[in-house]
């Protein structure tokens, strides 16, 4: 066997492996969203992989239909927390986006704020917690406690360094002269922006968007302090399906956690056209 053969059934055999450790969490929770509680709760060699009796009561239970008298009512349905994660999630990336394409943009193209890249920067630097204990006051005072679009606000907040950064070096990589040749032509700076620049940048904003939905999307932290209990976000809600009788609602957390997969992934599958070409932007560039 050649040493090159080797390599390649090396990287192929890692490759099998890294998928393996990806995919097995993943089916394993679709696996559990489907079984049963008597299955769910089964322990050693009574595990199985494939539910021997599927169904659908871990989705009706967290929507408020319990069809087991092994698992008690639930004081709320996951209707809530769903409409709270996707109004904050989405409002937090347009803010994070939009401020910080406009600010990478003036920076990138005209030079000004210098110590601005630092001092978004530092908005990360800081421990989660010492950030949130100041917040929380504010936001108590500000009425924004508990509420889906005081949570929009600071997502916005939160995840702008990463919309600056990303978008920074995108329009970095990003050519001048076209720009300059519409200014040229007789177009002002921001017809330049919104009808030259942004519509050329629809790769490197898409796959900047998707980055920065999954940190809203996914937040635990701060949704949980700022949150009690009207708008919670699906990762707090989640963490409270438990029972005194069952314990940890292994099932029903599984069906959450398949409904909350699915935004993500079907804003990845709407804008994967954009995906590579944004990622890869100005890889190539001399």
């Amino acid at each position: 066997m050649s040493r090159s053969l080797s390599f390649e059934c090396l990287r192929y055999a890692a490759i099998l492996v890294a998928l393996a450790i990806t995919l097995v969490p993943i089916l394993w929770m679709v696996s559990m969203a489907f079984k049963p509680v008597a299955e769910w709760q089964a322990t050693g060699s009574d595990l199985t992989w494939i539910p021997k009796d599927p169904t659908l009561d871990n989705f009706r239970y967290i929507f408020g239909e319990s069809s087991s008298n092994l698992i008690v009512a639930l004081e709320r349905t996951a209707v809530k927390p769903i409409l709270s994660s996707l109004l904050s999630a989405t409002l937090g990336t347009l803010i994070a986006m939009s401020a910080g394409t406009a600010a990478a943009y003036g920076l990138s193209r005209y030079g000004t704020g210098a110590n601005l890249p630092l001092a978004l920067l530092q908005l990360r630097l800081f421990p989660p917690m010492a950030v949130m204990i100041p917040v929380m006051v504010m936001w108590s005072w500000l009425g924004l406690m508990d509420s889906w679009y005081g949570l929009a606000l600071i997502y916005g907040i939160v995840t702008l360094p990463f919309a600056f950064w990303l978008m920074k070096v995108f329009f970095d990589d990003m050519p001048r002269e076209i720009e300059e040749a519409a200014q040229v032509e007789g177009c002002s700076r921001w017809r330049v922006f919104t009808r030259v620049t942004l519509p050329m940048m629809r790769a490197p904003l898409a796959s900047a968007a998707l980055f920065v939905f999954i940190l809203n999307w996914s937040d635990y932290l701060i949704a949980l302090l700022l949150t009690t209990r009207e708008w919670v976000t699906i990762p707090v809600y989640m963490a409270s399906l438990s029972s005194s009788m069952t314990g940890q609602l292994y099932g029903a957390k599984a069906a959450l956690g398949l409904i909350a997969a699915v935004p993500p992934v079907l804003l990845g599958i709407m804008i994967q056209r954009h995906l590579v070409r944004g990622l890869t932007f100005g890889a190539l560039r001399q």
